[in-house]
């Protein structure tokens, strides 16, 4: 038996479209919007979306983030607490087939400004919490990612857009029917998470679309 070729279990045991389906999150929420389109998905203080909802906006931001160029092996950073962008782009981002990039909210300009320029973001989404230190962050780069400001209807703080349109807008784009496609391999990207760095450089952490499930 040749070990480097499986032998005679892979002999006449080819992937086909019958026995071989690639592993993918994005699946839970096409069928959770397939099986149960007005059930509660999202609760964010008044605001009330159902699953067919959040699959439709989903699959503009998807949209609108390849429309602008962005796209497999692209790299969009969030630096956003738990709010509904976030659960949009951990669908969206990767429906356009780029890499998600959740920026630590409790890190300094100088070290999100590391870990946008080593990702290669291409893209940043911002609360209006953490704008100034985006703000300042994305001033230390040579090259400045597009910045979209999330709006959040329950932040109280001091509002402050630092980039170049909002999250609305954005969306607004896109197209609720955005023919998407899943990876074609397991070994696709699908999320950029970085160490905390305490001995040196932070270190980017690499998941493929199998790794969440």
């Amino acid at each position: 038996m040749n070990a480097s070729t499986g032998g005679i279990f892979e002999q006449d045991l080819p992937r086909t479209p019958a026995n071989y389906v690639p592993l993918s999150p994005l699946t839970f929420i096409e069928r959770s919007a397939r099986v149960y389109p007005q059930a509660p998905a999202v609760v964010h203080g008044e605001l009330r979306r159902n699953w067919a909802e959040t699959w439709a906006r989903c699959r503009r931001l998807a949209s609108a983030l390849a429309r602008r160029g962005i796209g497999p092996g692209d790299t969009v950073a969030v630096m956003l607490p738990n709010v509904p962008a976030m659960v949009e782009a951990h669908f969206g981002v990767p429906l356009a087939g780029a890499v998600l990039n959740t920026l630590n909210i409790r890190l300094d300009a100088a070290s999100i400004a590391y870990m946008l320029a080593h990702g290669q973001a291409r893209a940043v989404l911002v609360d209006p919490e953490f704008a100034p230190v985006i703000d300042a962050a994305v001033a230390q780069l040579d090259e400045r990612p597009l910045v979209i400001d999330v709006d959040d209807a329950l932040y109280e703080g001091e509002r402050r857009a630092v980039g170049e349109l909002e999250y609305e807008a954005l969306l607004a784009e896109g197209d609720p029917e955005h023919p998407y496609r899943l990876p074609d391999d397991e070994w696709q990207a699908i999320s950029l998470n970085y160490t905390s760095g305490t001995t040196g450089r932070p270190k980017g952490v690499v998941y493929t679309t199998a790794a969440p499930i």
